[in-house]
C-alpha cells in the first residue's frame, strides 16, 4: 500500500490485528527484511512495516533524508491508519528514526526497541567516515553497498550466512545512489536524542551485538546505565536479525507482549 506524503508515495505493510508494531528497517535496507517475523508477530498483533525514504519502494524526497523528515514520513501512515498508540522496533537508521519520532510524539509509544542502534549523534570520526561514504558511493555505487553490507556481519558469519549476505546485498544494490546519500547525510547530521531514553515513560529494550562493527559496545551499554532499559546482548554483529534470528524473535516476541 502507498500514501502520498509531500507529492511523493510512501510504501507500507499493514498485517494483523491487535497492539500496533511499527517496524523500520535500518540503512540500505527495508520493509522486507522483517518478512520472515511478520507471519508470527501478525498473530496477536497489527504489524506496520514501512520503507523510509529513498529505500524499497519509496521515492527521495531531496537531498537529504534527516531523521526527522522520516519520522514525518513515519507519523503521516499512522495517521492514515488512525493509529494513536504503538510499539516501535527500529533496526540501526531505523532506530534513529523511531527516536526522532518519540521526541515529538512521546505519548504515541507504548514501547521502543533499539536494535543495534543507538542514541547518540555521530562523533566528529564517525561523521568523517560518512563523508568519506558519500565519495565513495558516487565513485562506485555498487562496491560500496557490497562492502558495506558483508561489513555489517561479524567476519565468520559471512560464511555462515552467505546466501542470506548475498540477499540482503541483493536488495540493497537497489537502492538508489540518491536515496544512499541522501540517508548518509540525514545520519551524519541527527542529534543525540538520549534524553527520548531518560525522560520518557514507554517501555524501552536496546538489543546490542558486543561484535557489531558499526557501533561502539561500551558506548551502548554506557546509555543503558541507571536508565530503565532491559538489555538484550548478543554474540554477533550489525545484523541480529540474522545472526541471531531466532533469539531476536524470541526477545521482541516477549518485549511485546509485557507492554
Amino acid at each position: 500500500m502507498t500514501l502520498l506524503f509531500k507529492d511523493i508515495n510512501i510504501f507500507y505493510t499493514d498485517q494483523g490485528k491487535g497492539n500496533p508494531v511499527v517496524l523500520l528497517h535500518g540503512f540500505l535496507e527495508n520493509s522486507t527484511m522483517w518478512d520472515a517475523f511478520i507471519p508470527q508477530l501478525s498473530n496477536k498483533n497489527r504489524v506496520i512495516c514501512i520503507d523510509l525514504l529513498g529505500h524499497g519502494k519509496t521515492p527521495c524526497l531531496g537531498y537529504v533524508h534527516t531523521m526527522e523528515l522520516m519520522a514525518e514520513t513515519v507519523e503521516a501512515v499512522l495517521n492514515h491508519l488512525k493509529i494513536k498508540h504503538a510499539i516501535f522496533i527500529g533496526h540501526s537508521m531505523g532506530g534513529y528514526v523511531a527516536l526522532a519520532f518519540a521526541e515529538n510524539n512521546p505519548s504515541a509509544l507504548k514501547g521502543l526497541c533499539l536494535m543495534n542502534s543507538t542514541a547518540l549523534a555521530d562523533t566528529d570520526e564517525k561523521k568523517q567516515n560518512r563523508d568519506r561514504a558519500i565519495i565513495a558511493v558516487k565513485q562506485n555505487h555498487k562496491t560500496f553497498v557490497r562492502i558495506a553490507i558483508n561489513n555489517l556481519f561479524r567476519p565468520k558469519n559471512r560464511i555462515v550466512f552467505a546466501d542470506r549476505v548475498k540477499e540482503v546485498i541483493n536488495s540493497a544494490l537497489e537502492t538508489p545512489l540518491q536515496g544512499v546519500i541522501a540517508a548518509l547525510e540525514g545520519m551524519k547530521i541527527r542529534k543525540n536524542r538520549e534524553q527520548v531514553l531518560e525522560y520518557s515513560g514507554f517501555k524501552k529494550m536496546m538489543i546490542i551485538s558486543n561484535r557489531d562493527p558499526a557501533l561502539d559496545y561500551n558506548s551502548l551499554i554506557g546509555q543503558t546505565k541507571k536508565r530503565d532499559i532491559k538489555v538484550v546482548e548478543f554474540q554477533d554483529g550489525h545484523m541480529s536479525h540474522i545472526e541471531n534470528n531466532k533469539e531476536f524473535l524470541l526477545q521482541i516476541m516477549h518485549f511485546i507482549d509485557f507492554i
